[in-house]
């Protein structure tokens, strides 16, 4: 009984992992495809942001509405968005609370949705200011609001 490995099983040891300089040739791959994806990426999450902030905004609008309907008036200037979630003081008819959570939403970068009534644009104005928490702006610095 010979044990010995035939010459093909030889080779076939020897050649069974990765050498170093394939590996360096695959990572050196994965990262130029990082760097052309990945500012792509990046772009769309900023976006999404933004997107987030309109569909709130809107679900806040709808909240007032309901607000008005129950009680014959927006929230008051002074009364903000927590009117939509707490009773109060001189609002007969409110049935809320009007949001889902019981709570008034963050902005996408956690601050706080701005409310004017009576607004600039409108009845009521409900605003984010974006990602730099300035007026203006473009992009994801650009201003998000319900006109």
């Amino acid at each position: 009984m010979n044990h010995s490995a035939s010459p093909h099983e030889s080779l076939a040891c020897r050649h069974a992992g990765f050498t170093l300089l394939e590996l360096l040739v695959v990572l050196a791959i994965l990262a130029l495809l990082g760097g052309l994806v990945g500012p792509k990426v990046m772009s769309q999450l900023g976006g999404a942001k933004t997107k987030t902030a309109s569909v709130q905004i809107k679900d806040l609008e709808n909240a007032a509405q309901m607000f008005k309907l129950d009680v014959g008036r927006y929230p008051g200037a002074a009364e903000g968005l927590g009117a939509l979630v707490a009773r109060p003081a001189a609002a007969p008819g409110w049935n809320g609370p009007y949001l889902e959570k019981n709570n008034v939403p963050k902005d996408p970068w956690g601050r706080d949705y701005l409310y004017e009534a009576p607004g600039r644009h409108g009845d009521i104005d409900i605003y984010s200011l974006g990602k730099d928490g300035s007026p203006g702006g473009d992009g994801e610095n650009a201003d998000v609001g319900n006109w």
